[in-house]
């Protein structure tokens, strides 16, 4: 029997139990097992959008940010060998599964999030056309059991293309259409109070989001596209003693997307099949390629980078 002094364990009595775990350590028992820290590491699992109805009769393409007409059956099937080139590699792959309608451009999951190794920054996109979706994708987040450390807000805008992991402590993060200042410095004090470096780069005009110009094939190889990357990026990842590819072929850049290719693990990518230059100087860097059509997808202005949210990496 407690005596007339004692406090409930509620007010801090000696029944009070408190929480002595950091966030990153209870993930795996009180949240799912998610999080990243490079763009390399063996993927584990993966979050995608079917194509739905939402892509069906767009009157005009460009208003809905697609480069040009659809063809949703060619989408869909595509996207399906996507998901089974992913399960193929034993990669785990979820699903979007929003309630009700969505905007025409969901099923670029890539741009709504960026992972880190205690959750999910949630992005607030920066066209009109995409707003709302980041309310499907924290639905399915919290769904899934994945902690959301950030949703940007006031008049911040963030696309989670415009992050890369440059090393396990070092957060690239870049400001340009889609990541407005004000968004830039909400994530970036996030990322900060997990001890991670963030080294801020420009995107120049024209340019979508930093996945677009510069990507990762191993923990010592990036990718860029020449004319576009910002030479701030360039720099470090020199220092960094990083090697950097720069594709030849223009047309293969800008229309078939060849930079826009998905890690499987180091020195392994999926990439698009028709992009037989880009190709021959990844393999010839050490990298095993992966081929896959999305000529159909790529209508939409996103490869499958863009198409891929990363829920984990080794």
């Amino acid at each position: 029997m407690s005596s007339g002094t004692e406090l409930p364990a509620a007010y801090g009595g000696s029944g009070w139990s408190p929480r002595t775990s950091s966030l990153r350590e209870e993930m795996g028992t009180i949240w799912g097992r998610w999080g990243t820290a490079s763009e390399w590491g063996r993927l584990e699992a993966v979050l995608l959008h079917r194509p739905g109805p939402e892509i069906e009769g767009l009157s005009e393409h460009d208003h809905a940010l697609m480069l040009e007409p659809l063809d949703p059956q060619a989408m869909r099937r595509e996207h399906e060998a996507l998901e089974q080139a992913y399960r193929q590699a034993g990669v785990e792959v979820y699903f979007l599964e929003p309630e009700g309608e969505v905007p025409p451009n969901t099923m670029f999951c890539r741009d709504l999030f960026f992972m880190t190794p205690e959750g999910a920054i949630l992005a607030r996109p920066a066209s009109t056309v995409r707003a709302g979706e980041e309310r499907v994708l924290a639905r399915r987040l919290a769904a899934l059991g994945v902690p959301i450390l950030l949703s940007v807000h006031g008049r911040g805008t963030f696309e989670g293309a415009d992050a890369l992991w440059l090393g396990r402590g070092t957060v690239l993060l870049a400001t340009g259409l889609r990541t407005n200042a004000e968004g830039a410095a909400q994530v970036e004090a996030v990322l900060r109070s997990l001890g991670l470096e963030v080294i801020r780069v420009g995107l120049a005009h024209g340019s979508m989001h930093l996945l677009g110009v510069l990507n990762f094939a191993g923990p010592d190889l990036a990718v860029a596209w020449p004319w576009r990357v910002p030479q701030e990026a360039v720099d470090v990842l020199r220092r960094r003693g990083f090697r950097i590819l720069f594709p030849p072929d223009e047309e293969e850049l800008r229309v078939r997307m060849a930079l826009n290719f998905v890690p499987l693990e180091p020195y392994r990518v999926l990439m698009p099949a028709d992009c037989p230059r880009a190709r021959e100087l990844y393999e010839a860097a050490g990298v095993t390629c992966v081929e896959l059509e999305i000529g159909a997808l790529r209508r939409a202005a996103g490869g499958m980078g863009c198409l891929t949210g990363i829920l984990r990496r080794a």
